[in-house]
């Protein structure tokens, strides 16, 4: 097994606990769901506020899903050019976290919208830690 699969397929197992999670425990304050968000509970509060944010977590859970099997897809049958390139569409996309999330996020963890306090930098770092661990791999292969 080559590094780049090692670190994709620790990447799967990862998000596929938020895949689950986000499926059957959307609330849930653990493996990236949406819990730490005040507004969460208060969308419930408005029944068709509360069924358009289920519909978004659904939609993204569905959608980390395609592009998890994509990724099994790669490990299982693509050849190693393949692997490295697909990591690198992984490191890109993975980057653009802070373009437009990562600012939200510190919006409202400063305006008190998320608990924990500060959550949106232990978010950012963990992704940060992502992003240097797959190029270290495409590096190193």
């Amino acid at each position: 097994m080559t590094l780049i699969e090692i670190v994709v397929l620790g990447f799967i197992v990862l998000e596929t606990l938020n895949v689950v999670t986000l499926y059957f425990f959307p609330g849930s304050r653990y493996a990236n769901a949406i819990g730490v968000f005040t507004a969460w509970e208060k969308s419930k509060e408005h029944p068709e506020i509360h069924a358009f944010v289920k519909y978004l977590v659904y939609w993204v859970a569905g959608t980390k899903l395609i592009f998890l099997l994509l990724l099994v897809m790669i490990i299982l049958y693509a050849d190693n050019t393949t692997q490295r390139m697909s990591v690198v569409a992984l490191i890109i996309a993975t980057v653009t976290f802070y373009w437009r999330l990562f600012p939200l996020m510190r919006t409202m963890d400063k305006n008190g919208q998320i608990t924990p306090q500060n959550y949106s930098l232990t978010l950012g770092v963990m992704i940060f830690v992502f992003i240097s661990v797959f190029t270290i791999a495409v590096l190193i292969s």
